[in-house]
């Protein structure tokens, strides 16, 4: 079986994560959302909010698996016995930034990153950039997955 793990915040996960995953299942037989939980950083979204809206928007996917990890990524994908990452590219800077951690997993372990180019359309869309329309009251619907919605 080839099991990937596909890491962020998705905080929140926007149709570009979707893209991404939806993809990917066509690469691999099972695919592992995985959030990281890092205290240092502020979110918009709760734990329990970014996991419910994953889970809702690949509820019927169930070769999808929605999990939390702390620590490393190679030591997260090793218990979950995950062949490789799988990481989403948007830019050229994206590919900077990847290909720097990809070499420094692979050095950890022998763990293999496969990069997606995000489809045409969606390359300009950042989590960031949909909280950012998120907090100054804009239309965030066409960003993200039709089950993420916000509650005023």
């Amino acid at each position: 079986m080839k099991r990937a793990v596909f890491p962020g915040s998705f905080d929140p996960i926007t149709i570009g994560h979707y893209d991404i995953i939806d993809r990917g299942l066509t690469l691999f037989d099972e695919l592992i959302l995985a959030i990281g939980v890092n205290a240092n950083k502020d979110h918009m979204f709760t734990l329990e909010q970014r996991t419910s809206f994953i889970k809702a928007a690949f509820k019927d996917r169930p070769q999808v698996k929605i999990m939390t990890y702390e620590g490393l990524t190679v030591d997260f994908c090793r218990k979950q016995n995950a062949g490789f990452i799988l990481r989403g590219l948007r830019n050229p800077a994206d590919f900077g930034f990847e290909k720097a951690i990809a070499h420094t997993n692979r050095k950890l372990d022998k763990i293999e990153t496969v990069f997606l180019l995000t489809s045409s359309g969606k390359s300009y869309i950042s989590s960031s950039i949909v909280r950012d329309v998120i907090r100054n009251k804009g239309d965030y619907t066409h960003f993200v997955p039709p089950n993420v919605r916000i509650e005023e």
